[in-house]
């Protein structure tokens, strides 16, 4: 399947104050979306982000709160079961959704397993998710491609969305991957 920017959308999950610096390799994993959500702003793909309870668990990271302009709270771990992201996520005819987030083994699982019932096409950016515990990282992994998840990594995604060099995007995603 090719995914195209006109048809994907961006789901940032729960990229807080108070749960990442509990992240393994978080440093790397901030840049990472970084580049991630930068991308999607220089090719036009609308993102959006999640907080899980943000009264316990804080605000989104300070690097990435700049991409967002709304946040869509939650209490629930997958992002499907509350109403008010599911229908963010109904309101355009793109279907494919490009995740980020934490942590790989609760919230971004659930939300993909979820996605998938739905009639999405969830899309995980391998090095732009994660969790406290390596091995909860790559069971999670696993189990989100059994579950039908298109698995990726920032770079390729970017390049793929952008479809073609010589672009002023193009240049832009160069910059950006460097």
């Amino acid at each position: 399947m090719r995914i195209k920017k006109e048809k994907s959308q961006l789901l940032m999950i729960d990229i807080q104050e108070k749960l990442f610096p509990y992240i393994e390799n978080n440093e790397v994993l901030e840049k990472k979306v970084v580049t991630l959500l930068a991308g999607m702003e220089a090719l036009a793909v609308p993102i959006m982000a999640a907080r899980q309870y943000p009264k316990g668990l804080g605000d989104t990271i300070e690097g990435l709160g700049t991409y967002f302009s709304q946040y869509y709270d939650k209490t629930t771990f997958s992002c499907c079961s509350s109403e008010n992201i599911l229908e963010e996520l109904r309101k355009t005819d793109r279907r494919n959704i490009i995740i980020t987030g934490i942590e790989a083994h609760i919230c971004v699982l659930q939300t993909v397993i979820d996605l998938k019932a739905l009639g999405f096409t969830p899309i995980v950016v391998a090095d732009a998710i994660g969790s406290r515990d390596r091995r909860d990282y790559e069971i999670a992994l696993k189990r989100m491609e059994y579950e039908g998840a298109v698995l990726t990594t920032v770079e390729s995604i970017l390049f793929e969305l952008c479809r073609r060099a010589g672009t002023e995007e193009f240049k832009m995603i160069s910059r950006l991957v460097k």
